[in-house]
């Protein structure tokens, strides 16, 4: 794999994992709003106690989340790899994709410090990813089988 277009990659998502972490703050706050009373909610609270204060935790949050999208987005080039099969790919970027959002989302206290907290989590997570998976599967394969159509055929 090249470096240097990992890097590049890296480097756009960062930028776009800051927008995308920004994004799920607002909309947790506004799912959450009839109990916090309307309240925007930067950050978990336990982080903002943990770090002694809302603006500390929020410029660790953004940060942890910078650097989530810098991994995901390095981590994307696992599907230029055309040697690689997709069951492989897959793998691969799973793996990747665990290695960077469980210790981030352990740190931003997005789950719960314990054994279970850590299960549910990851079982989101899985869930997540394999509804994703399927999703962008069936969208390749229709596309796929429409450019084999357009295709001249052989006779």
């Amino acid at each position: 794999m090249n470096v240097k277009k990992t890097l590049l990659r890296a480097l756009l998502g960062f930028p776009l994992g800051l927008a995308i972490g920004y994004s799920i703050t607002i909309l947790v706050s506004l799912s959450l709003a009839s109990r916090s009373g309307g309240e925007y909610l930067p950050c978990a609270p336990a982080l903002a106690q943990e770090l002694g204060g809302e603006l500390n935790a929020v410029l660790a949050q953004a940060a942890l989340c910078g650097l989530l999208g810098a991994a995901f987005a390095a981590a994307s080039r696992i599907w230029d790899v055309e040697r690689f099969s997709l069951a492989k790919q897959s793998g691969l970027y799973f793996l990747a994709a665990s290695a960077a959002m469980l210790p981030v989302a352990y740190l931003a206290r997005w789950m719960e410090r314990s054994l279970l907290g850590f299960a549910q989590y990851f079982s989101i997570f899985l869930a997540v990813f394999v509804f994703n998976w399927l999703i962008q599967y069936a969208v390749w394969r229709i596309r796929l089988r429409r450019i084999n159509q357009s295709l001249p055929k052989e006779e």
